[in-house]
């Protein structure tokens, strides 16, 4: 199996997935004013996803005022998806549920297998894919990548907003585009 991985200044494959809200977050359709902060999570079945999401609910409005729209997708249910984005308190993160994992796979994320009940007592998923974190230009251009193969060690909202705060300052150019000989 090859594992596809996304290419700054290219653009990201289509993202097209029901929220829990209703409606659907189609990328690009509408897109915030300099970035999609697409938040890929493992499901409800995932107790550091739960931590990790509340604190980009806390966070969101620093980024909406950044013109940065936080969006959180799984391959969950809409039941499951709709207990998780009430067990984080959503107000502000939409929450989008039913990631086929072929789309997963495209953005170059992780597939794991089930191994039953988690330390919360939830049953995993037969397959559903491990976290990734994107900014995406309104261009439908990646900006900045970060996949995991586990649960931990993801990458700080709090650090991203600073990060987030240089690129703007700076204008900083989206890094790690070069593809050619080496």
């Amino acid at each position: 199996m090859n594992h596809i991985s996304l290419v700054p200044r290219r653009p990201v494959p289509a993202l097209d997935v029901a929220l829990t809200s209703g409606g659907r977050f189609v990328l690009g359709a509408a897109p915030g004013g300099r970035f999609d902060l697409v938040v890929f999570y493992r499901g409800l079945h995932c107790p550091i996803c739960a931590k990790y999401l509340t604190e980009l609910e806390h966070l969101a409005p620093e980024f909406q005022s950044r013109g940065v729209q936080p969006v959180a997708i799984s391959s969950d249910s809409f039941e499951r998806g709709s207990q998780m984005a009430e067990k984080v308190g959503a107000k502000q993160v939409r929450f989008g549920y039913g990631l086929d994992l072929l789309s997963a796979r495209n953005w170059g994320l992780y597939i794991s297998t089930a191994r039953g009940k988690t330390s919360i007592g939830i049953d995993e998923p037969a397959l559903f894919s491990e976290p990734g974190v994107f900014l995406v230009k309104p261009d439908g251009t990646l900006y900045y990548g970060s996949v995991q193969t586990m649960p931990f060690a993801r990458p700080s909202f709090q650090e991203l907003l600073a990060a987030v705060d240089f690129a703007i300052a700076k204008d900083y150019p989206a890094r790690g585009e070069y593809c050619g000989e080496i």
